[in-house]
């Protein structure tokens, strides 16, 4: 099908380039000559990117990356040592309330990654450091690179990790390890990485990495649209609820989703023996 006739402007931003192609969107960290540290520009890039892809009709995967050797090396620490100045005041209790906003505020510019309707698959190569972790741990899906090494570095800089991490990454390895990781800031190679089930896949270089999740998103791009936002918002739900609520909250929503235009399609397209086409 062709792409939708809606199709919101590509923003065009200073840290992080974006490209639509068969209803994929590849947003990928530009900051190679920084291993694509979150600078406060790009902290805010990363909203602006997902909250793009998330209201673009034409969208329907997104393809996480990072430009160069590196996917992310965490926080621009020229960012961090900034921050005093940035919310000093007078009063203590002013200052401390701005501090408090700062945190909310890039906690939101993650969160989303996870807002996204759309699915969210990452590709990951080299060093994905401290808000690196924080980054990949909102996505829908993680693959890397053989040469992909996690750590969760907060507690070297003597601060605990304020932007998702510690919430996130025990729904994805366990208490245990998750803890490990963060009281101990230990590298997890790529091996690892897929035994614990913090990624799916390990490839064996960056080349196949990519070529390898853009075939994972052509066929999720393939599917219905509105079945896997529903799906999507049914796995997050679930995640952080009870299988009750879960099972009210699907019968809910398919009450109102499920005798779709798509459900139509698809049984005709199995019935006619080719791939179905779908609206975005």
């Amino acid at each position: 099908m062709q792409e939708s006739a809606i199709t919101t402007i590509i923003p065009q931003l200073a840290t992080i380039s974006i490209e639509l192609s068969q209803h994929i969107a590849e947003v990928k960290l530009h900051r190679p000559d920084r291993s694509n540290a979150l600078s406060e520009a790009m902290w805010q890039e990363l909203r602006t990117a997902f909250l793009w892809a998330d209201s673009t009709p034409g969208v329907r995967v997104v393809v996480l990356s990072g430009a160069g050797k590196n996917f992310c090396s965490g926080i621009d620490l020229s960012m961090l040592a900034g921050v005093e100045a940035l919310v000093a005041h007078r009063d203590p209790a002013r200052s401390h309330e701005a501090l408090r906003h700062v945190i909310l505020d890039l906690q939101d510019c993650l969160t989303c990654v996870e807002r996204c309707r759309k699915p969210v698959l990452v590709a990951i190569q080299g060093a994905c450091i401290g808000a690196g972790v924080d980054l990949v741990s909102c996505c829908d899906m993680r693959y890397a690179a053989a040469d992909a090494q996690f750590s969760v570095r907060e507690i070297e800089l003597g601060m605990v990790a304020d932007v998702g991490t510690l919430q996130r990454l025990p729904c994805l390895i366990g208490q245990g390890l998750a803890r490990e990781l963060a009281y101990t800031a230990r590298q997890v190679d790529a091996g690892e990485a897929q035994r614990c089930g913090l990624v799916n896949r390990v490839f064996d270089n960056h080349d196949a990495l990519h070529v390898g999740v853009r075939e994972i998103a052509h066929c999720i791009a393939g599917k219905s649209p509105l079945a896997i936002r529903g799906t999507k918002e049914m796995l997050n739900f679930g995640r952080d609820h009870s299988v009750a609520d879960g099972l009210t909250y699907v019968a809910t929503w398919n009450a109102a989703m499920l005798m779709s235009v798509d459900l139509a399609e698809s049984m005709r397209a199995l019935r006619e023996k080719r791939k179905p086409e779908f609206d975005d």
